[in-house]
C-alpha cells in the first residue's frame, strides 16, 4: 500500500502543491490530481511512508478543505449494461 487516494481536494489543487505537502512524510514517487473532480492519488516510496502521511494528513485542512485519505484500490473495469 504505497499508493494513497486523496479525496475532498480543492479544485484548484495542483500536482506540485500535493507533492510538496506529502514530501514532509517521505519520498513522493508520483502525484496525480484529477482536475475538476476533487480527488487525486499520491504514491509514496514505501508502505511505512504512506502510513505516516495518511495518519498525519487525514482530516487536515488543505486549501480550505478537510482531506480524506485512504488506501488506493486497484481500479475496476467499468461494467457495460
Amino acid at each position: 500500500m504505497n499508493r494513497l487516494y486523496i479525496g475532498n481536494l480543492s479544485y484548484s489543487a495542483t500536482n506540485d502543491e500535493l507533492r510538496q505537502l506529502f514530501s514532509s512524510y517521505g519520498n513522493v514517487k508520483e502525484v496525480k490530481v484529477i482536475q475538476g473532480r476533487g480527488f487525486g492519488f499520491v504514491e509514496m516510496g514505501s508502505e511505512e511512508e504512506a502510513k505516516k502521511a495518511m495518519e498525519a494528513l487525514n482530516g487536515k485542512d488543505f486549501k480550505g478543505r478537510s482531506l480524506k485519505i485512504d488506501e488506493a484500490r486497484e481500479s475496476q473495469p467499468r461494467r457495460r449494461y
